[in-house]
């Protein structure tokens, strides 16, 4: 029975595919910063793991207690909608730290292992913000497109081991908990000159009109990075992905 390993699982694109993988007959370890455990379902295939990927001690204890694993989906992250003028350093470092070295720290973690055995995949999940300029998102585009370009060199490093390696690009999803999160950290609201783009760009996302990311289409495309040893390093997920995708080249 192959197990996975799902980042970020209290909620959204974490939870569903820690569901999917439940469902497929998969033996999934799901780690959340508070972990919940009434957010999934009873299950013996199903472990449950505090981890806070920012933390070098709480990495090492989920990996250890996790035992071996064939795949790993680096899906915790965090939000900020906010113009590049006025983020604060905490927040850009937080947003860094989360969703940039937070992903490096758990490839860190699982390669020595994967490496020595020749086998085993990392799924990382990023965005199909990082394929245009979209105001607001700046800061966490760019640490997004981190993320790209560490899984996209890590994808040749580990091609001679037999380690495949995916990136996942979901689009615009109003009906997770992301942009429910990013809010608090919005700053401009009350500028006459961001006023009138941070306006429009919260009601493009609270109105969200034609396609959409939904959390199953996620899910979904990381069973097709985990099971399809054919699969693309890059993988949309969501009609809007695979429009933006597309149009992208």
């Amino acid at each position: 029975m192959p197990t996975i390993l799902i980042t970020g699982c209290s909620s959204g694109f974490g939870l569903e595919t820690a569901k999917l993988f439940l469902d497929k007959g998969w033996k999934v370890i799901a780690t959340m910063r508070k972990p919940d455990a009434s957010v999934l379902p009873t299950s013996d295939n199903l472990t449950i793991l505090p981890l806070d990927v920012t933390d070098p001690a709480s990495v090492a204890d989920a990996i250890a207690q996790a035992g071996e694993i064939d795949v790993l989906v680096n899906n915790a992250g965090f939000g900020a909608a906010v113009p590049i003028e006025l983020i604060e350093p905490e927040t850009a470092h937080r947003l860094f730290e989360t969703n940039t070295l937070g992903t490096l720290a758990m490839v860190q973690a699982v390669l020595p292992s994967f490496r020595a055995r020749r086998s085993g995949t990392i799924i990382n999940v990023t965005s199909t913000a990082t394929l245009r300029p979209l105001p607001l998102v700046g800061v966490y585009r760019a640490s997004k497109a981190a993320v790209n370009a560490l899984t996209e060199s890590l994808a040749v490093e580990m091609q001679p081991f037999g380690v495949r390696v995916h990136i996942i690009l979901p689009g615009m999803a109003p009906g997770t908990k992301f942009g429910e999160n990013a809010m608090p950290h919005l700053r401009g609201e009350e500028d006459a000159d961001y006023k009138p783009l941070i306006d429009g760009m919260l009601a493009r996302f609270r109105d969200a009109e034609g396609p959409i990311t939904h959390a199953g289409d996620v899910a979904e495309a990381v069973w097709l990075a985990a099971t399809d040893p054919s699969a693309s390093l890059r993988i949309a997920a969501g009609a809007d992905a695979v429009q933006w995708m597309a149009e992208a080249g």
